[in-house]
Parts: C-alpha cells; structure tokens; sequence
C-alpha cells in the first residue's frame, strides 16, 4: 500500500502540494482577501499594527499581487473569511510539507484561532492537514525553513517555543527530515525576519539579528551570506521581507533601491511591488503569502 506521502504525490486523492527547497519554482500559494475587520481597527496598536490600514488599497494590493503570481504561473488559492486583521499574513498560519499542512498555534491573543480559516481554506482546496499544534506548544510559520532537503530550521523565541518545533519535527521524522533549532535574536519575530534563502547555496540575513548559531549553521551548509543593515529599507519599508519565485529570482517590496542593488549585484533577479498597506499592518509580501508547493 503507497504511504501517506505517496498517494499526496500522486494527485488522485489529495491535492499535491510541499517542498523541501525554500528556493525551487513557486507553484502553488495561500492567499486571503483582507477582510472588513482591517477597516475597523480603531487601535492599531492593539491590534499589532503600525498604523490605520487604507482597506481599499490593501484590497487593490492582495489583487494586484495575486495577477503577479498567476501571470509567473503559480497557482493562487485566495480565502476570503470574515475574521481578524491579521489573518492577511498566511504564511504565519501554516507550514506545508510534501504530506500535507502543519497548522500552527498562534502566540498572540489577537491571532488566536486564525489558524482555523487556513485549515478550511486548505483542506477545501483538497491539501491534507499533517498536524494541528496543541497542548502549551505555539508555533508559527514563518519560523520553519528548509536548509537543504533533509533539515529544516526552526527559530524558537517570540512565535515558537521547545514544544512547537518538537510537533514540527515530529511531522518530517515521517517524511526522513529532521529539524534543527535555532534561538532567535530577542525582539525578532520570525526566523523568516533573519534569514531568507535566495537559491540552493545563497543567503540574505538581517545582520544584526542573526544569531551565532544561525551564522555556523549556515557556514557548515555552505551558504553564501548576504549581509543587510539594520536601516529604513529593512526595518521600515521591509525590503528582505520578499518572495522567492524560483532560484535568484524574488519578488520584492517597492522602495527599497539600496537592497535591490545588493541582491542584484549578487546575481539575483528581482522584481518589485507596492505593498505599502501590508506595511502599515506592520508585514510585508513574505507575510503575506502562504507557500503551498514548490517544484520538487
């Protein structure tokens, strides 16, 4: 009898979807249409964001993004429920394997139970769920990254504690992965805010965030690093706060010309994008995109 993973890979009963490269062809992506929710937050603050939110334009920009990513060929699944503002950033709410979705458990109070609309989401689109992270484990999707195609990295600090990367690694023990922890800088959220990964041997890293143990790791696995400044293009207009398309080949915030010229001197094509509502709800095109397959 074919295991789990094997009858998801075959498409004819689940949806196929995983990956275990952060950097092979995007094809299929978790979107969600910002909901009236965003309109009515009257503190932004206590609702994790930086500032109001313009609700047509945030609208007008989960479009525009979502025709970018149809027209490079990527598959868009867009949810539209009726919840809290910050269920617009998918890739927090879910991290997808080659047999299925892990679901996280939101750390924030203001996020908790936003993780129920992607697991509708995805499982009416036909993608198994692997895992639903309970008990006192949190986790977040944004703190789960693929090194190379046998390891995945997982921060622990803010999002995730001990016993959410435990159920993440319980999920790929079945697929012959294993995950290897890293403690994050205080004050970061995400590892996805420390390190993203350009191609199979390329690296950008928030420099001052990135953590003794992040920085060997990435040296024993042979990465080149591309260091950015903790300046306004990173910390404010999120320029490293982007999505890979395929190998050296990202889509990026508008508005950050020092750290295009970085990547592109380095030899990565980039494309850019206005997300400037997205950055008042204090998250960029990483946030908001939930990666459900990639090429394997």
């Amino acid at each position: 009898m074919a295991s789990h993973a094997e009858e998801v890979a075959a498409g004819a009963v689940w949806t196929p979807c995983g990956y275990r490269s952060e950097t092979a062809a995007l094809r299929s992506v978790l979107l969600v249409r910002p909901p009236d929710s965003v309109g009515a937050v009257r503190r932004p603050g206590a609702s994790l964001m930086i500032g109001p939110v313009d609700l047509p334009a945030m609208r007008a920009q989960c479009d525009a993004l979502a025709d970018r990513l149809r027209d490079d060929g990527v598959e868009v699944h867009l949810a539209a429920p009726e919840a809290s503002p910050n269920v617009v950033f998918a890739r927090d709410l879910f991290w997808m394997t080659p047999a299925g979705a892990v679901l996280a458990r939101m750390a924030s109070a203001q996020r908790a139970g936003e993780e129920r609309h992607a697991a509708l989401a995805l499982a009416g689109a036909g993608f198994p769920i692997l895992r639903t992270v309970s008990g006192t484990a949190v986790f977040e999707g944004a703190d789960a990254l693929w090194i190379d195609p046998s390891t995945v990295v997982v921060g622990t600090g803010f999002r995730t504690n001990a016993a959410g990367a435990a159920s993440v690694a319980s999920a790929v023990a079945e697929l012959g992965a294993r995950v290897v922890t890293v403690p994050l800088t205080p004050g970061v959220q995400h590892l996805l805010g420390t390190v993203v990964f350009l191609g199979p041997s390329t690296a950008v890293v928030h420099r001052a965030a990135c953590p003794p143990e992040l920085a060997a790791l990435l040296a024993a696995y042979g990465y080149r690093v591309i260091p950015l400044p903790p300046d306004e293009e990173l910390l404010v207009r999120r320029g490293m706060n982007l999505l890979v398309l395929a190998p050296e080949r990202v889509l990026m915030p508008a508005g950050c010309p020092g750290i295009r010229r970085t990547l592109e001197r380095a030899g990565v094509a980039v494309n850019e994008i206005d997300v400037g509502a997205y950055l008042r709800a204090a998250g960029g095109i990483g946030c908001v995109t939930g990666v459900v397959r990639r090429e394997h």
